[in-house]
């Protein structure tokens, strides 16, 4: 049951909307330059074209919109990606070229500094852009993808003279209870200690993708199933499309610079129960939801938590639970640190694509392209 339950929780963090510009606060670490030479988004070349970025993680969900963002402003592109990425490894060499027609792709390992230096950093690059996520949430996967292999990037990037690293964090490290959350944290602390290199954090709020996993069931006449009252938790959710674009933005405008960045999509914060609403509205049926005590969820958790104790191969299993929960629970805003409590009136919202115009296109066209892959675990 608890997976059951913890695959209606779709959230993963995400980005913000350009009519509150994007909050900020940052700093930057390298031994080849000291501070008073710190590179800036002001020493790159004025032109697009002439300006090199290296993307890693581009053949992610987000990572593959940031690329073509990238490539549609005129950049000199290149992504970095393994032979076989994307979900479950189904993207070959030929799949991936073909994915990024107007960049050039290259291959290799982020979890290698040999790999990273050979295979991507053959060239120099201006700015690289990190989309990296560990696909499970798994407690060695966050380590080896969150933290590791996104410092190899960043180790090359600065032996290589790279002047600026835009990095795809979330929003939800603003109160780490899980292992991802720690691993992105203690990168984004390397990353802000780094004095050689300039860098914007950008912490989306919800993707519009994980938000989608009832539009199907619910056009079958099941109901919507929540967490509590369906108010437990609330979000600004932002497009895939909006969020390549304000991470692209990241690479020319220096009030984004050094800067921790959470971002969401237009509109005001929506809670379960107003987009099960909205959702019922748009296909014109009834509303019909299914109120779950998050208690539930406790109890699956202690259980995991008590064989995790004596099994190894079950402590994924109970990070997943844990995960899970903590998106039923926790709202996808700033979270305030003076009151302790989330404030979306604090939460930047950036972009033109509204959840209600999403869930108006899938219901119609279906979830292609929105699958959640091996995250679907925890979601």
């Amino acid at each position: 049951m608890a997976a059951a339950l913890t695959s209606r929780v779709t959230l993963r963090a995400a980005p913000v909307v350009r009519g509150a510009k994007a909050s900020k606060a940052a700093a930057t670490t390298r031994p080849t330059r000291s501070l008073a030479t710190r590179a800036a988004i002001a020493d790159l070349p004025k032109e697009n074209k002439d300006t090199k970025v290296l993307v890693v993680g581009g053949t992610g969900y987000i990572g593959k919109f940031v690329v073509r963002e990238l490539c549609a402003q005129g950049y000199d592109v290149t992504a970095f990606v393994r032979e076989k990425s994307g979900i479950g490894g189904k993207t070959d060499a030929s799949g991936a070229k073909s994915m990024f027609p107007d960049a050039s792709v290259k291959f290799g390992s982020v979890g290698s500094v040999d790999s990273i230096r050979s295979g991507a950093f053959d060239s120099d690059y201006d700015v690289v852009v990190s989309c990296l996520a560990s696909r499970t949430g798994g407690i060695k996967d966050s380590w080896d993808v969150d933290y590791q292999a996104t410092k190899n990037v960043l180790d090359v990037a600065r032996e290589k003279g790279a002047k600026h690293f835009v990095l795809l964090s979330a929003i939800c490290v603003q109160k780490p209870l899980l292992t991802f959350q720690a691993a992105k944290l203690k990168f984004e602390e390397e990353l802000q200690s780094a004095t050689d290199i300039s860098h914007s954090i950008v912490r989306p709020t919800a993707f519009f993708k994980s938000l989608a996993g009832q539009v199907e069931s619910v056009q079958k006449g099941g109901p919507y199933v929540m967490f509590g009252d369906g108010q437990l938790a609330s979000c600004k959710p932002i497009s895939e499309r909006d969020l390549a674009k304000y991470m692209a933005e990241c690479i020319r405008d220096a009030s984004l610079e050094n800067k921790v960045l959470p971002i969401g999509g237009p509109g005001k914060a929506m809670s379960a129960l107003e987009q099960g609403t909205m959702l019922f509205d748009i296909l014109g049926m009834e509303p019909k939801f299914v109120k779950v005590p998050i208690e539930v969820m406790d109890g699956v958790i202690k259980i995991l938590d008590t064989f995790a104790g004596f099994f190894a191969n079950m402590r994924d299993a109970a990070e997943f639970g844990k995960i899970g929960r903590y998106y039923a629970a926790e709202s996808m805003l700033v979270l305030d640190s003076t009151t302790g409590e989330y404030d979306a009136s604090k939460t930047p919202s950036y972009g033109t694509d509204t959840l209600e115009a999403f869930f108006k296109k899938v219901s119609v066209e279906g979830l292609a392209g929105q699958e959640l892959g091996d995250q679907a675990v925890f979601k």
